[in-house]
């Protein structure tokens, strides 16, 4: 077989195995909804933290969309903000540090607690014609340690998000924002009831 013929099998192969995988659109998590903030009277009188890197930050996801394409967007970095929403529906104040295990970082924060979050997305769609996702999942699970490094508790909450073709044409990410809000409510709730984090 001729080098001709190699390379043109090679490059046939690999336009193939792109043309399968296809595409991986960007899109951003961000949304403006937060949790209702509880006047500053029944807030929990607290400082606490939540722990993130900007290694967590450049984590990238790309997960399925319609049309045999995928999606592609950065989940620390955009669930950032719903994160420190959900505590500031909380909390009366709260930071950010590095790590839960930098012992001086927590110590110079002043944080009761810190929540360290892991965070799990998915997504798919029901449209063979277009990519953007109609159905996303969130979930943020929280390993909550003391000022001492010491684990407290552990809180889960999963956000759910939906939207047809006549809605996200407008917004592309639609399904992935309303996943976004309603994982910071849940978050929010599940902090609330959880008589350890008071």
């Amino acid at each position: 077989m001729s080098v001709v013929s190699r390379t043109l099998r090679i490059v046939l192969a690999l336009a193939a195995a792109a043309v399968l995988a296809g595409c991986a659109h960007p899109i951003s998590l961000n949304t403006d909804a937060a949790p209702p903030q509880r006047v500053d009277a029944h807030l929990v009188q607290k400082k606490v933290a939540y722990a993130m890197t900007e290694a967590d930050r450049s984590k990238q996801a790309i997960t399925p969309g319609g049309g045999g394409d995928r999606i592609s967007y950065y989940p620390y970095r955009d669930l950032e903000k719903s994160i420190r929403d959900a505590l500031r529906a909380v909390y009366q104040d709260v930071v950010v540090i590095n790590s839960a295990a930098d012992a001086n970082a927590v110590k110079a924060s002043g944080a009761s607690f810190v929540f360290t979050p892991v965070i799990t997305t998915n997504s798919s769609s029901s449209s063979v014609l277009t990519w953007p996702p109609t159905d996303f999942s969130t979930e943020i699970a929280c390993t909550v340690t003391d000022s001492a490094g010491v684990e407290v508790t552990r809180v889960k909450a999963t956000g759910k998000g939906a939207a047809e073709f006549s809605e996200f044409k407008h917004d592309l990410a639609l399904s992935a924002k309303r996943a976004s809000a309603d994982v910071a409510n849940q978050l929010a709730s599940e902090i609330r009831r959880n008589e350890k984090l008071r």
